[in-house]
């Protein structure tokens, strides 16, 4: 069993694993956006290439362990929504809206059931 692997059997090092991949992942994004809409010349190219970096380091940190991935991406979907929010207020200063927390409260009540109904 590797280092990752004990790390996530704790709900605890799980749930900080899963909040450092969400976070990887929207910040990854986060440059492709900035690079496709806000940025030019070198600053593009230089959005697009550390995205493509981030998302990379994202990429092999989630799959490091070995997960039971259905059970995981619900989980993991509720996570990255509330990091991806939090990475929008911050990096571009948009806030959500009323649809946006309706729907996500119910991403985030689905990653719950997937997380403590145990069956």
């Amino acid at each position: 069993m590797n280092t990752f692997e004990q790390l996530v059997e704790s709900p605890v090092g799980a749930l900080a694993f899963l909040i450092v991949a969400a976070f990887l992942e929207a910040f990854g994004d986060s440059f492709f956006q900035a690079g496709f809409y806000r940025a030019t010349g070198w600053g593009r190219l230089a959005a697009l290439v550390a995205g493509a970096i981030v998302l990379t380091a994202y990429g092999s940190i989630v799959n490091l362990p070995r997960w039971d991935f259905g059970r995981l991406i619900g989980v993991y979907v509720a996570v990255f929504f509330l990091i991806a929010q939090l990475l929008n207020k911050v990096r571009f200063g948009q806030s959500p809206t009323t649809p946006i927390y309706a729907g996500g409260a119910l991403i985030v009540a689905g990653g719950l059931v997937m997380a403590l109904w145990k069956g």
